[in-house]
C-alpha cells in the first residue's frame, strides 16, 4: 500500500502535463496597448514605446501624463502594463484597479488584472476579474483575447488534487473559448486532462492520441498519456512509450519519474538506479525521496532505505506513512522495539492506517506482548478483513494467553486461508492444534 501511495505522490509532484494559461504574463500575448487616434499624443507616444519594449521611455511619459490626468483609464492601464512587464506585480495590480475604477468597461484592465492575480496564485481573486472580462466587449483586442479569459478560467476551475471542484465547470469554460477561437494543441491537452479528472479515460486517451498524431514528439501529450496509463495500471503499454520519449528528452524529470514508477510497479531492477539518478538531480524533492525509500527497501537495502527515511522524518516527524516505512525497515533490521514505537506513533497520528496497525501487531508479537498484539489486530480488523498472516497472529497470541478455544479457532482459520503458502507456520499450527485438541 505504501508503494502505491508513494507512486501517487511522485506523479502528482512532478507531472506538469497540461498547460497553465493563467500563468502567462500579460506581456506574453495579453492586451498589448497600441496607439490610436483616441489617445492623447503623449499617451500614444508612450504606447509606441511600449510596442518597442522601451519601458523607461513609456513609463516616464505615462507618469507625467497620469500626474495631471489621474482618471485617464487608458493611461492607467498602459502604466499598469509597463509595471506588469517589468515584474512589479503589486504596482501593476494597483494600476489595473485604478483603470477599472476610471472605466468599468475596460476589458483590457479586467483581463490583465485577472491574469496577474492568477500568476500570483490568487485564483479566488482572479476569477471575478476574468469572469467580468468575458462579459465585456473586447473592442480592438478582438475575440482571441476574450477566449484567453475563458481559458484562464478553465485553468482556475480545473479540479485540484484533494479538492471537491467539478471538472464540468472547467470544461464549460473551455467550450466557451472554443466558440470564439480555433482549438489549439494546448486546448486538446487541457480537454484530455479534464476528461481524466472526470474518470472519462477513453476520451482522455483519444485526446492525447490526437495530439501525438500531429506531433509525435509532444512532451506534454506523452507525459499526459503516460500518466493516464499509469493510473489504469497499464504499465507494459506505458514503458516503451516512455523509453522512446526519454531518447528525445533524456533529462526530463517528469518522464524519468514516470518510467521509474512503471519499472518499480513491475518490480524491475532498473527502477532503483533510475530513481537514484533522479534523486541526485533533485535531492530536496520529497516525492522522489519517498519513492526511493520504497524501491531501495524492495531491493533489500533496508539500512539505506532507512537513512533516507530518517532525513524526511526529521522534517516531517508526524507523517504516518513515513513512520510506517521507518517501522518496516526496522523490522527487517530486527530492531523490533524501535519498530514497535514507530508503528505505535503512526497509529496515534492516523488511527485508520492499517499498515501501522499490522506492523504494530507483528512487532508486539515478536516482543512477546500478546495483549498488545490482540489490541492492534482488533483495530486493524475495523478497516480491512483479516488474512492468513493476521489469523496466525491472532492464534499464537491467544495461545500464549492460554485462551484455548480462541487459539484453536484461529489456527483453523489460518490453515484454511494459508492453503500451503506458509509451510513453516502451517506446520507449527498443526502441531499446536494436536496439543490443544487432546
Amino acid at each position: 500500500m505504501l508503494r502505491v501511495a508513494y507512486f501517487a505522490v511522485l506523479c502528482a509532484s512532478l507531472l506538469g502535463y497540461y498547460p497553465s494559461f493563467a500563468q502567462e504574463p500579460a506581456s506574453a500575448g495579453g492586451a498589448v496597448p497600441t496607439p490610436t487616434a483616441q489617445a492623447s499624443e503623449q499617451v500614444a507616444a508612450a504606447e509606441t514605446a511600449i510596442g518597442k519594449s522601451d519601458w523607461k521611455t513609456a513609463e516616464t511619459a505615462l507618469d507625467a501624463w497620469v500626474a495631471t490626468h489621474p482618471t485617464d483609464a487608458r493611461a492607467l492601464f498602459d502604466l499598469g502594463y509597463v509595471a506588469d512587464a517589468q515584474g512589479r506585480l503589486d504596482d501593476a495590480a494597483g494600476l489595473y484597479r485604478r483603470a477599472i475604477a476610471a472605466d468599468s468597461k475596460s476589458f483590457e484592465a479586467y483581463l490583465s488584472l485577472g491574469l496577474l492575480l492568477a500568476r500570483q496564485g490568487k485564483p479566488d481573486e482572479a476569477r471575478p476579474e476574468l469572469e467580468t472580462a468575458t462579459t465585456l466587449d473586447p473592442g480592438d483586442a478582438g475575440p482571441a483575447l476574450k477566449a484567453r479569459a475563458w481559458r484562464a478560467l478553465a485553468q482556475i476551475d480545473r479540479p485540484k488534487p484533494g479538492g471537491d471542484s467539478d471538472p464540468t465547470a472547467a470544461s464549460n469554460d473551455l467550450i466557451e473559448a472554443l466558440k470564439i477561437s480555433p482549438e489549439t494543441e494546448d486546448d486538446t491537452l487541457l480537454a484530455a486532462s479534464l476528461a481524466e479528472d472526470a474518470g472519462q479515460y477513453d476520451a482522455a486517451e483519444a485526446a492525447y492520441q490526437r495530439v501525438l498524431a500531429k506531433d509525435p514528439k509532444s512532451e506534454p501529450a506523452t507525459t499526459g498519456l503516460a500518466h493516464l496509463l499509469i493510473a489504469r495500471k497499464q504499465y507494459a503499454e506505458a514503458e516503451p512509450m516512455l523509453r522512446t520519449a526519454l531518447t528525445q528528452f533524456p533529462d526530463d524529470p517528469t518522464l524519468t519519474a514516470q518510467l521509474a514508477t512503471v519499472l518499480a510497479a513491475q518490480d524491475k531492477a532498473e527502477a532503483l538506479p533510475l530513481l537514484q539518478k533522479l534523486h541526485e538531480a533533485h535531492p530536496t524533492d520529497a516525492a522522489i525521496t519517498r519513492m526511493l525509500i520504497t524501491v531501495t527497501a524492495d531491493a533489500g537495502d533496508y539500512a539505506g532505505s532507512d537513512q533516507l527515511c530518517a532525513r524526511l522524518l526529521a522534517a516531517n516527524p508526524q507523517d504516518p506513512q513515513l513512520l510506517v516505512a521507518h517501522g518496516q525497515n526496522l523490522v527487517h533490521l530486527l530492531r523490533y522495539g524501535e519498530a514497535f514505537n514507530a508503528f505505535d506513533q503512526a497509529t496515534k497520528i492516523d488511527p485508520t492506517n492499517v499498515d501501522a496497525w499490522g506492523g504494530l501487531a507483528f512487532t508486539a508479537s515478536r516482543l512477546e506482548r500478546p495483549d498488545s498484539t490482540l489490541r492492534a489486530l482488533t483495530m486493524r480488523s475495523r478497516y480491512v478483513p483479516d488474512n492468513a498472516s493476521t489469523y496466525f497472529l491472532w492464534a499464537i497470541s491467544y495461545d500464549k494467553l492460554q485462551q484455548k478455544q480462541q487459539a484453536i479457532a484461529y489456527y483453523q482459520r489460518f490453515l484454511q486461508a494459508a492453503a500451503g503458502k506458509f509451510p513453516n507456520e502451517e506446520w507449527q499450527a498443526r502441531q499446536r492444534l494436536q496439543i490443544l485438541t487432546k
